[in-house]
């Protein structure tokens, strides 16, 4: 089939990689100028994410079917990362995660964790942590005076996993500086007033795939009811840092994340601000972040300021994911702040309503 995607983030790339390992003719279009992020607030958001493949820390915000999804996701990141494999360092990681609480902020880590007991049956469960065993999993941490372990969870590298994908697909014709204008059954309609016909096109543009003022989403094929949801990211630079797997540190007004990244990197992020605003991190957000990560990680005191990064993440109205089938046209939408986490069970779940020939296992 010759197939058309609209959008090169991360189920653009997700689906261009299948469909070509498949034998289809893929051509997908985007905005960006390169393949390479320019953490300006546009553009991919994958690229600013965190990473964290939390199925179940994200039952606090989410429903038992999301965190289904991931735990489907966790088993087809492990499958994709071993195709993709390089000789840099690992892009996918499974050592679980962890969930830390000053003393004071026990009620608010208690609510979490009754919300968590919605995980489905036969799902792993936190482990309660004392002082001694969270020293011994990760040394670099200060004792908050709570801690727990989520075993199963996992990290991936969005930097690195984007790139990775995008090379590996090379049969895909790639085109750069391409506007989708509309997205039609079997057609893409560009913003240069070309129109390209395909057997089956994909509309997975995120925030992009918004109507436009004074025009009828139906009408020209756009999500109706989509919006932006702001994040928030500070990368830091510690060599030696320590750390081995992601933490979310409860709070009673806002929840921060430490991710490990190669290169000595720690990410430290918010998870959602309700805004559509692409402008520079703020003052207030960057001193909340960091001082978050430093009082449970006293040796970040000396890590240099690589980055403050902010992009927009679409979101439906329920914060729940959308795949829409009609002929010659499918769409996907909604990721919220769950991209990573859901994207693989979703292009998944998608190829094989859309394409039933298209195998399921990426092995």
């Amino acid at each position: 089939m010759h197939i058309g995607i609209a959008g090169a983030g991360l189920l653009g790339r997700l689906l261009a990689w299948r469909l070509s390992r498949g034998g289809h003719r893929v051509t997908v279009f985007d905005p960006m100028s390169s393949p390479v992020p320019a953490f300006d607030g546009h553009g991919a958001a994958g690229f600013s994410a965190a990473g964290m493949l939390s199925p179940l820390a994200e039952l606090d915000s989410a429903g038992p079917e999301v965190a289904a999804l991931g735990w489907r996701s966790i088993v087809l990141w492990r499958e994709i990362a071993a195709q993709l494999r390089t000789a840099a360092a690992p892009m996918f990681v499974e050592r679980g995660s962890l969930l830390l609480a000053h003393r004071g902020d026990l009620g608010a880590a208690q609510r979490v964790l009754a919300r968590l007991e919605q995980a489905p049956a036969g799902t792993p469960t936190p482990q309660l942590l004392d002082a001694e065993r969270l020293r011994g999993l990760e040394p670099a941490l200060l004792w908050p005076g709570h801690a727990w372990l989520l075993p199963g969870e996992a990290q991936i590298d969005p930097v690195a996993a984007l790139h990775s994908l995008q090379r590996s697909a090379r049969a895909v014709q790639w085109c750069w500086d391409s506007s989708v204008a509309q997205v039609a059954p079997g057609c893409l309609y560009l913003a240069d007033g070309r129109t390209l016909r395909f057997d089956l096109v994909f509309d997975v543009r995120g925030v992009g795939a918004r109507p436009l003022a004074g025009v009828g989403a139906e009408d020209r094929g756009f999500t109706p009811n989509l919006r932006g949801v702001r994040g928030e990211t500070v990368w830091l630079h510690a060599p030696g840092h320590g750390l081995t797997r992601p933490l979310r540190l409860l709070h009673s007004r806002f929840r921060a994340y430490l991710v490990p990244r190669p290169g000595d990197v720690v990410l430290v992020g918010a998870s959602e601000i309700e805004s559509e605003d692409r402008s520079p991190v703020s003052l207030r957000s960057a001193v909340e972040l960091m001082a978050a990560a430093h009082c449970v990680m006293p040796t970040l005191g000396e890590a240099r300021i690589l980055r403050l990064d902010r992009n927009l993440r679409p979101a439906l109205p329920d914060n729940k994911p959308c795949i829409e089938q009609t002929p010659g046209r499918v769409r996907i939408n909604g990721l919220f702040r769950h991209g990573w986490l859901l994207a693989p069970a979703l292009v998944e779940q998608a190829l094989r309503e859309a394409m039933p020939s298209v195998q399921e296992s990426v092995a």
